[in-house]
């Protein structure tokens, strides 16, 4: 059961500090969210003419993912001046332009930030090749000498997170360290330059009213290089309790204390959430009030449509929120993985003991070309719309990433020749990559380029984008874009306080839950029919029939 979309409604932009404890936050891939000017990259301008689609939706923030100048080495996460748009995206005036549309409508506005390393092209890492060996400017990188008679060999046999050698050597010999691609030099977080020049990025886009900040893997800015540097074995076997010499130090949390106290010198206090992969209970000293203030919830991503695995989410995830005074975050989707209505549609994942995945959940339907295993498109979508509605009943904050309000699919069949992603070159055969996911958006079935631009789009949308196009589920009652309108329109009626108590249900594959104003979730995760219970429905992700809830299907209810 669903109903027409509300009318467009502008919020009110409240100065309250804690405005993002409950936020429903939007991801835009901006170059491939709508293109103006016809070059087949979307632009800042794009997003602009977007704001009213936003606002019907009734997001209450936007996290614009990196529009800085880029070679698009690692799709903008290669950054060339943090300070500055991408001249192929815009310029400083079309970004507050769109920063004052979206506050207009009562949105907010979050942006990515990208500390761990900079782009090969970053001023600071042409000066350091230029600079030479002991320079200052080398020293705001990772430089060392090679092993060797003649310095030929890396420093380490580390591995880059992308594939292949983690450490490239310059014209004079001497090898620089990239936790990703070659073309990401790390950023060495003991130089004050380093530190204080962050600092004025922060403020440099708080003063042009940015309201938060997305930290890019939180969890792997500083590093202890101290001879002798271990293996890569080494490495894998050392615990990450705070100590590891490349991910998760404590010592992180230093920087973030210095970033705490420029956010709280602003009315309301800017907000930052870290993306951090880290083990679960250090996830509360990211989210705590004296360092970052929030940190994505990543488990969802990893699960499979599964009430068990669910239910021990959503509680684990609410004691680490109560540890750290923060509220949690619930994604299903984002720039880095496989969209969960293609996840869903395929065979569960294969589980280590822990429960972890084994390697990533559609990797081989993706290595495939989208032929094997055979994925179940309504499926799919049917057990997505089930999860939205269940995240978006939870308390804290939930991030959707742009298109899953469509229903979209994850994009398989690209060809090789038009991939872009990294992981796709550094580690053929293996890794397929996230171009698939990062597809531009179709805003009308029929067009150029299904409404994103005039022309082509940078990454080749299938055939079939057209029944997912904006002006196709447009005033569908039935449509998965109604669906999230109307539930974000509850939503923001709804959403009170932070409560949740589990309400038992007599099957293990149903999974139900209440919030305040009487207000009930419930979650039918298999496939047979369960018991409706007593209450005025509000909202369902399928069709109701009778008394009852059909498998797959998550209804929101008033209780009587």
């Amino acid at each position: 059961m669903t109903t027409a979309a509300p009318s467009v409604q502008t919020r009110e932009l409240t100065a309250a500090p804690d405005w993002w404890r409950q936020a429903v936050v939007y991801q835009v891939y901006p170059r491939s969210f709508a293109d103006t000017d016809g070059d087949g990259l979307g632009d800042i301008r794009g997003i602009t003419s977007r704001v009213p689609y936003l606002a019907e939706l009734g997001v209450d923030a936007i996290w614009l993912s990196p529009f800085y100048p880029s070679d698009l080495a690692d799709g903008g996460y290669d950054v060339a001046d943090y300070r500055d748009v991408d001249p192929r995206l815009g310029t400083l005036a079309d970004m507050d332009e769109l920063i004052a549309q979206l506050h207009a409508h009562g949105i907010r506005v979050v942006v990515d930030i990208v500390p761990n390393h900079t782009s090969d092209k970053h001023a600071w890492f042409q000066e350091a090749l230029a600079a030479g060996r002991g320079s200052a400017a080398r020293g705001r990188y990772i430089f060392r000498e090679g092993k060797g008679p003649d310095g030929a060999e890396p420093p380490t046999d580390w591995v880059s997170v992308f594939g292949g050698a983690g450490w490239e050597r310059v014209e004079d010999g001497q090898w620089y360290f990239h936790n990703f691609d070659v073309s990401q030099p790390d950023l060495d977080w003991t130089n004050p330059e380093v530190r204080a020049d962050f600092v004025k990025t922060l403020r440099f886009w708080s003063d042009r009213g940015v309201d938060g900040f997305r930290i890019d893997v939180a969890h792997m800015l500083t590093k202890d290089l101290s001879e002798p540097l271990p293996s890569q074995a080494e490495l894998d076997a050392m615990p990450q309790d705070g100590n590891h010499p490349l991910i998760d130090r404590d010592d992180v949390h230093e920087v973030y204390a210095e970033w705490r106290a420029v956010f709280n010198s602003y009315d309301p206090p800017r907000t930052a959430v870290a993306e951090a992969w880290v083990h679960p209970s250090r996830v509360p000293l990211y989210a705590s009030i004296e360092s970052l203030g929030q940190a994505f919830n990543f488990d969802l991503l990893e699960a499979d449509f599964d009430a068990g695995q669910f239910r021990r989410i959503v509680a684990d995830n609410l004691v680490l929120a109560a540890q750290s005074g923060s509220s949690t975050t619930w994604v299903l989707s984002n720039h880095d993985v496989v969209r969960h209505a293609t996840r869903y549609g395929l065979p569960d994942a294969e589980r280590a003991d822990d429960g972890r995945p084994t390697r990533k959940h559609g990797n081989e339907w993706l290595l495939s070309g989208g032929r094997t295993p055979v994925l179940d498109e309504a499926r799919g979508e049917r057990r997505a719309r089930a999860a939205a509605l269940f995240v978006l009943g939870l308390p804290g904050s939930a991030y959707l990433y742009q298109g899953e309000e469509l229903g979209l699919h994850e994009v398989a069949e690209i060809p090789d020749d038009q991939r872009q992603d990294p992981t796709f070159f550094r580690s053929p055969g293996i890794d397929v990559g996230r171009d698939g996911c990062r597809v531009p958006l179709p805003w009308s079935a029929e067009g150029a380029a299904f409404g994103f631009g005039a022309s082509g789009a940078h990454l080749p949308q299938p055939e079939w984008f057209g029944a997912y196009a904006v002006d196709r589920l447009d005033g569908d009652p039935a449509s998965t874009l109604t669906l999230y309108r109307r539930a974000l329109d509850l939503r923001h009626e709804l959403q009170t306080d932070e409560q949740l108590q589990w309400v038992d249900t007599d099957r293990d594959d149903v999974v139900a839950f209440a919030r305040p104003n009487g207000w009930t979730v419930v979650t039918n995760f298999g496939t047979e029919p369960a018991a409706l219970p007593a209450g005025e429905v509000l909202l369902s992700s399928t069709a109701l029939e009778g008394d009852a809830l059909p498998g797959e299907t998550t209804v929101w209810l008033r209780r009587a």
